[in-house]
């Protein structure tokens, strides 16, 4: 699976550059005279026998639909054919205040369509005869009702919303502001997703890199490459169904679980939805909550609910208005411009979860802190580092049976650690680690595995055009946590860490693996990995 060389696309020296730095996005007219067809649907999830409605606009006059749920087994339950559409003009700020356009299609869920995810295929006629497509998904949540011995996987929408790179701006990047080069601090739901968030080739690579650099090699950027070469929107392997969620709900139905899916509307909306299931599951890039969110996880751990969380990045809270059309979160810029900071509830800031003023860190909902992990296994943040968990206590019960002893790599062969990792302040006594008394780990936290991390690109073989994170978000923690982004504050947060962790709370339990490559563990069948998915899983569910 490693390389000893980075992967060519075809890409000029000032392309890769363009790739990683510029701003490129999905707009409607991007395709020219070939034409195209977008689709977005009014809400991100339904419950049985609620109605769809879909929006599309579309080069062709007639379009066909089908339909499949995306599970273990791709299952086809709707096909219609010769629907009528149009092209319909969009604002320029659509990915701020939607697209605004008619209604298309509309269909009624039938109440025996299972719970998951059900992916959308439109296809039509291109102007030059070829033909011409585009994917949507959208989730379908269980019904109110006794969940017993079912998980409940939790899609990280939020995290969607935040990269969906659709019509030019995200939490990221944007085309917002005087010179039309911000990021936007509110987003819109109502926009198609991003290509690579559906639907994904198998050839599409994962953040972390699969290549060994050599000595005094600068560390490149093969899946922004990848995506600038092949039309795919630069933020595909850093959220959406294809890149992560999918991968743990296909592997559970496969290994015989019984899966419902629910997005993080209904946890915002409709908590009583985790109401009846012993096990909720989070998983890949989760980065994104809002308060209520954390409130429906809090309170089901508490009244004796487990949750199993194989993700990574806890980081921004957010708000959701227009009834959870739109997405605000202010992030770097919140203590300047958020108007909770002025008129509003400050605990309610969109703010990193470990500003003091918020009140509330990651690690009293999930036992670790997005702030004291971030990056690992890409760019100048430990390249060459460990790609596994190095493993502190072989013991624990979610170890068992896997052989795995101390010191050990779990998933090293999968590469499971890496991307954004989550970790906690802490110390070593007699060769074992634990949180500090001034960490906030929720009391009787137990850390299972131990990782290297970095909040800041350091290398002295980097040349400043080949930086991309560089001290930034480094600066930026060292500035939440300590109130200043000095260079002496940046010490005090340069080097962290990536964890597992498992802590009782309340009733309940919590089970962590902080980081977000997990589900490459089951996508690449890494024996010990699936083992201790299923050991979670499993005393999660009672079995």
């Amino acid at each position: 699976m490693i390389r000893k060389d980075f992967p060519d696309f075809g890409l000029t020296p000032e392309q890769r550059r363009f790739a990683v730095r510029g701003h490129y996005y999905e707009y409607p007219g991007m395709d020219g005279g070939r034409g195209e067809i977008w689709c977005y649907s009014d809400r991100f999830s339904y419950g049985p026998g609620e109605k769809v409605t879909l929006f599309v606009s579309s080069t062709a006059p007639r379009f066909d639909l089908e339909i499949v749920r995306d599970g273990a087994v791709e299952t086809p339950v709707l096909t219609q054919g010769n629907i009528a559409a149009r092209w319909q003009e969009t604002p320029d700020q659509c990915s701020v205040l939607g697209c605004g356009w008619q209604e298309t299609f509309e269909f009624r869920i039938p109440e025996e369509w299972a719970s998951g995810a059900y992916r959308l295929t439109l296809r039509a006629e291109g102007r030059d005869g070829a033909p011409i497509h585009c994917y949507h998904l959208f989730i379908l949540h269980p019904a109110p009702a006794g969940k017993k011995g079912r998980i409940l996987q939790v899609a990280a929408t939020g995290t969607w919303t935040a990269y969906n790179t659709w019509g030019g701006s995200n939490h990221y990047q944007g085309i917002t502001g005087q010179n039309r080069d911000q990021y936007a601090t509110g987003v819109s739901t109502q926009r198609p997703w991003c290509r690579g968030f559906v639907v994904l080739p198998k050839e599409a690579p994962r953040v972390p890199l699969e290549v060994s650099l050599q000595v005094g090699t600068t560390p490149r950027y093969p899946h922004m490459e990848w995506a600038y070469a092949t039309g795919y929107s630069k933020k595909y392997a850093s959220a959406g169904w294809a890149s992560y969620d999918s991968h743990f709900f296909r592997w559970a139905e496969r290994a015989g679980y019984e899966v419902d899916l629910a997005s993080q509307h209904e946890l915002h909306f409709k908590p009583e939805i985790l109401d009846g299931y012993d096990c909720a599951v989070f998983v890949g890039h989760d980065e994104y909550w809002t308060w209520e969110m954390r409130d429906a996880v809090d309170n089901f751990v508490g009244r004796g609910g487990h949750a199993a969380r194989f993700a990574g990045n806890f980081m921004w809270q957010t708000r959701l208005e227009d009834e959870g059309r739109r997405q605000v979160c202010y992030k770097y810029r919140a203590r300047a411009e958020d108007p909770a900071y002025r008129t509003g509830d400050v605990t309610r800031a969109t703010n990193s979860w470990e500003a003091p003023e918020i009140g509330r860190p990651g690690s009293a909902t999930f036992g670790l802190n997005s702030t004291n992990g971030v990056y690992a296994g890409w760019g100048g943040c430990a390249p060459r580092g460990v790609r596994g968990f190095p493993v502190c206590r072989p013991g624990h019960w979610a170890f068992a049976g896997t052989g795995l002893f101390y010191g050990d790599l779990l998933g090293a062969d999968s590469h499971i650690y890496g991307y954004e990792v989550d970790g906690l302040e802490y110390e070593i006594r007699h060769g074992l680690p634990y949180p500090t008394k001034t960490s906030g780990a929720p009391e009787g936290l137990e850390i299972l595995a131990l990782g290297m991390a970095s909040q800041v690109e350091e290398s002295d073989v980097l040349a400043p055009e080949d930086v991309f994170f560089g001290d930034e978000d480094g600066r930026f923690i060292a500035e939440t946590l300590y109130g200043e982004a000095s260079d002496e504050n940046l010490e005090k947060v340069r080097y962290s860490n990536g964890m597992i962790v498992n802590f009782p709370k309340g009733k309940g339990e919590v089970f962590h693996a902080g980081t977000c490559e997990w589900v490459a563990g089951l996508l690449r069948n890494d024996a010990m990995v699936e083992r201790v998915t299923r050991n979670v899983l499993d005393r999660y569910l009672k079995r």
